[in-house]
């Protein structure tokens, strides 16, 4: 599903129309990345939980050329999948 067939799903379940829809997804989305910036978690209970994870540097090889890379320390974020979406999937 693209974002913009989520849009409309959004406005159709929830009788929005499409820029409502989008303004609540936007608002949504930036709600989570400040979240998870700022190194808390987001939990949507029977969901799931965005979890920010904090990499630590270490040596990478280059696929293409077989090098030994440095790669720095970074930051990204992971999504745990809560029961009832595991459930609803199985």
């Amino acid at each position: 599903m693209t974002k913009a067939e989520l849009i409309s799903a959004i406005a159709e379940k929830a009788g929005l129309n499409k820029n409502q829809s989008r303004d609540a997804l936007e608002a949504f989305l930036s709600s989570v990345t400040a979240s998870l910036k700022s190194g808390k978690e987001v939990r949507l209970v029977g969901f799931g939980s965005f979890v920010p994870v904090a990499r630590k540097a270490g040596t990478a090889r280059n696929p293409r050329t077989g090098a030994t890379v440095q790669r720095p320390a970074s930051k990204t974020a992971r999504f745990r999948v809560g029961e009832g979406l595991k459930t609803a999937l199985n």
